[in-house]
């Protein structure tokens, strides 16, 4: 049970909502500018850490007692930056309960990982910090990327994935199309004779989270897709799918990564808040688009959530 908690947690980001102001209020014009020109968001759900490919927290600070001039605002900064990787280090860690088990009473939340994460903290990015002179206030914003190169991704995916017990959970069955699904059926969703070169999950009507490795199984428990198995370089600069609200949205990202007639198909269920589940007849098209174009390998792979 502790392994399946984990697994469903795996991002460590499972937190529908988090208990921090998501505003930057009037006192900070240039902070508001920083997020209203790069079309940013301080981070409070977990899908906005994965639609915008990044977590952005804040944190306010106030002068050390005693200090005065410039030495009040250099204080104020600072506080503030402690505030702000006091939050990052909450949403990293990993808080929210899953399958009755939370992440930090999992026994597979080893020390390496923990100290992984620290050390990922204190190099996070300050990538605006304002003074309100007139209230002696200040406020520092914090960047993680949550893929390319020193991204979040990239050290918990060189954590997790060398971890012996959560490689060994991972490690389910592949799906295998029975006899009479050996034959490819049509599977595009269009009337377009181009092979489906990309997936399009659509789980709107699922209660489902991002997380690094987002699987897709079928009814008998077989794994369809498995970012376990992709290459690390891939994970590390893709993440293991796309994230959106709708499918136009899903089609113009895997557009990104060149999919031109993307297979679009509904989940049928869930088997973990962090896993899918398709349909028999489903899960023999997506296998017979993948074998024409090898989509999986490349995670040109797009979720829809609700």
């Amino acid at each position: 049970m502790r392994i399946k908690a984990l697994i469903a947690t795996i991002a460590l980001f499972s937190m529908t909502s988090i208990a921090f102001g998501d505003e930057v209020d009037n006192r900070f014009q240039k902070a508001r500018k920083y997020l209203h020109d790069n079309k940013l968001t301080i981070t409070t759900t977990v899908e906005q850490a994965y639609k915008q490919d990044a977590v952005l927290v804040m944190g306010e600070g106030v002068p050390k007692k005693g200090t005065s001039g410039s030495q009040k605002r250099l204080t104020a900064i600072t506080a503030a930056k402690v505030v702000a990787q006091r939050r990052l280090t909450e949403m990293l860690e990993g808080v929210a309960v899953v399958s009755e088990t939370t992440v930090k009473d999992s026994e597979l939340v080893s020390d390496s990982i923990k100290t992984a994460v620290t050390g990922f903290i204190k190099g996070a990015q300050v990538v605006t910090q304002d003074w309100n002179e007139r209230e002696e206030t200040a406020l520092v914003i914090l960047k993680v990327g949550m893929s390319g190169p020193k991204s979040f991704a990239s050290v918990m995916y060189d954590k997790i994935l060398t971890e012996p017990k959560i490689k060994q959970e991972l490690d389910k069955p592949a799906y295998i199309p029975p006899p009479e699904a050996t034959t490819p059926a049509p599977a595009a969703t269009t009337t377009s004779s181009q092979p489906n070169d990309g997936l399009i999950i659509d789980a709107t009507e699922q209660n489902f989270r991002p997380a690094l490795i987002n699987r897709i199984f079928t009814p008998k428990g077989d794994v369809l897709y498995d970012p376990a198995k992709i290459s690390q370089k891939v994970l590390v600069e893709q993440g293991c799918g796309e994230y959106t609200n709708s499918v136009a949205k899903a089609k113009a990202a895997l557009g990104k990564r060149g999919v031109k007639n993307p297979l679009v198909v509904k989940a049928s269920g869930t088997v973990s808040p962090s896993d899918l589940q398709v349909a028999d007849e489903t899960a023999g098209k997506i296998h017979s688009a993948n074998q024409a174009s090898g989509f999986m390998a490349d995670a040109r792979v797009a979720f829809v959530l609700k």
